[in-house]
């Protein structure tokens, strides 16, 4: 089954467009996982066991792995959804961004090593660093457009030919850049009619949406703008709001929570 397949078929079986980011740091992990022998993982498969009815994809940031030298629990962590809830796709984020070669290496990375059902990507080096991503079809390739940190503006917003940066990617990513139609965008929850802006580029395009919750992005806003004709068109990320709901015993029951919790919230504007 492709990525865009079991994206499609999650939104349906779950009902809900959330992510769940997997982005965890030793130092605020709970007591009771910090005694394990491999934390992350414990933390990691807590929280999906809590949530994996409740969302649409997991996203792995691999810098909190990669920066605590604990690649083989991203890998246990990738190899435990993958056995546990095969029907849920999991992005690896890693905002890859290189050339010939070495592109080809980081998709190995992403889709070989840890088996990843989709990566996110830097398009500042054009088609060269996209096409070993979205060349592997049944695979997503994520692209950066409109991102949700205030400073995106500085590149992004710039005006060239007579439109900002960011249109141009979407306008790339609908047409020359989508010859397997497994093109996702990010596009920032704040800033909802830019992202208004780039589905009406993008048509059916799948959006992935950060910056709801602690950067705080607007619910309302973003289904107004971003949803489909078919009300789904969007994989909507919380990393923190989710898996720092509760630090005690409980933590995952917290987690599970405050992921039902965003689904509800997501879906009273569907």
């Amino acid at each position: 089954m492709t990525f865009m397949e079991k994206l499609r078929n999650a939104w349906q079986k779950n009902n809900s467009m959330v992510c769940v980011g997997l982005d965890p740091d030793l130092n605020k992990l709970p007591e009771c996982v910090k005694k394990e022998s491999k934390p992350i993982f414990a933390f990691n498969k807590a929280i999906v066991d809590a949530t994996h009815d409740l969302v649409c994809c997991y996203k792995p940031q691999i810098a909190y792995y990669a920066g605590q030298a604990a690649e083989d629990e991203l890998q246990m962590t990738m190899d435990y959804i993958s056995e546990k809830y095969p029907d849920i796709p999991v992005i690896l984020d890693s905002k890859r961004g290189d050339i010939g070669s070495t592109a080809e290496m980081y998709a190995k990375e992403a889709f070989d090593r840890y088996k990843a059902d989709a990566v996110t990507v830097n398009p500042f080096m054009g088609i060269d660093t996209l096409k070993p991503f979205i060349d592997r079809a049944e695979k997503g390739t994520v692209i950066l457009c409109r991102t949700s940190n205030p400073s995106s503006k500085e590149i992004q917003e710039l005006v060239s030919g007579g439109k900002e940066v960011y249109k141009h990617v979407a306008e790339y990513a609908a047409n020359e850049w989508n010859y397997n139609k497994n093109i996702l965008l990010v596009i920032g929850a704040t800033f909802p009619e830019e992202l208004g802006e780039v589905r009406k580029i993008c048509g059916d395009i799948p959006f992935l949406v950060p910056g709801i919750g602690a950067q705080g992005g607007d619910i309302q806003k973003v289904m107004e703008n971003g949803t489909t004709s078919d009300g789904t068109g969007l994989v909507i990320n919380s990393s923190r709001g989710i898996i720092y709901a509760g630090s005690g015993e409980d933590f995952a029951e917290a987690s599970g929570k405050a992921a039902e919790e965003l689904k509800n919230a997501i879906n009273q504007y569907r």
